[in-house]
């Protein structure tokens, strides 16, 4: 995972100028199944000095690389936003969350409110 939009797991090159919705996988390779999206904040990660945002980014890229059901991630520095494709699994969401929470308290995840 990098600013330049790479697959986490070292795949092949892809162009950082297409858009997300060009890059994204939506199926597994493997098995042809959907994968699952989410997306989380990190303010003021962009603003870090370049040593700091460097660590972070390597905090996340750590984190990411935990989960087997990782299947691609970005991080656009330009808008502090990390998009993270995965595997279904239940809670697998929650878990990666949780865990890059408890390494950068500010990360905030993405979601909907519902009433």
């Amino acid at each position: 995972m990098c600013a330049a939009g790479a697959d986490v797991r070292a795949g092949p090159a892809v162009d950082p100028a297409a858009p997300l919705y060009e890059r994204v996988p939506t199926r597994d390779d493997a098995t042809g199944e959907r994968l699952a999206d989410f997306m989380m904040l990190f303010p003021g990660l962009r603003e870090r000095p370049g040593g700091q945002r460097g660590a972070r980014t390597r905090l996340i890229k750590g984190v990411l690389l935990r989960f087997p059901e990782v299947v691609f991630a970005d991080l656009n520095l330009r808008l502090n936003l990390l998009w993270v494709s995965v595997r279904t699994r239940p809670g697998v969401i929650l878990d990666i969350a949780c865990c890059l929470k408890l390494y950068l308290p500010e990360a905030l995840l993405v979601a909907p409110k519902y009433a």
